[in-house]
């Protein structure tokens, strides 16, 4: 199934997902991309649908730090700021590509499968040795 056979209620129930992302530990994409599987799309368009999601609230989030960009005690690291910019844009850039490539042919599982080995790991080592 693509995006374009989503109805506008179930392109607002993925969209709402993403408010999950809010507890600790839960990707926003992940939980787009779930969401969008669950809701019987195609591997490729629940990712590129969940990448289409990111592009407001990346772009408020952002928007919403430019006041603290503005200070005066943020002056001395304008560069830096900007060639992490440039970095992360390129490197979003390329993850996109890469993962709609990978969607083609691949599923989720093995991702699935690193996250349940590390979250328990995860759990083993933060829970019983703090």
């Amino acid at each position: 199934r693509r995006i374009d056979d989503l109805s506008l209620g179930e392109g607002a129930l993925i969209g709402t997902t993403q408010a999950l992302a809010l507890l600790p530990g839960i990707s926003r994409s992940g939980v787009t991309i779930s969401a969008g599987l669950l809701r019987r799309l195609d591997h490729e368009s629940a990712a590129r649908f969940a990448f289409m999601l990111a592009t407001p609230v990346i772009l408020a989030a952002g928007v919403l730090k430019v006041p603290d960009l503005l200070q005066p005690d943020a002056r001395g690291i304008m560069g830096q700021v900007i060639v992490g910019s440039i970095c992360a844009f390129v490197a979003a850039f390329a993850a996109v590509a890469f993962l709609s490539r990978y969607f083609h042919t691949r599923t989720l599982y093995p991702f699935v499968i690193y996250c349940v080995v590390v979250g328990v790991a995860s759990i083993i080592r933060f829970g019983f040795f703090g």
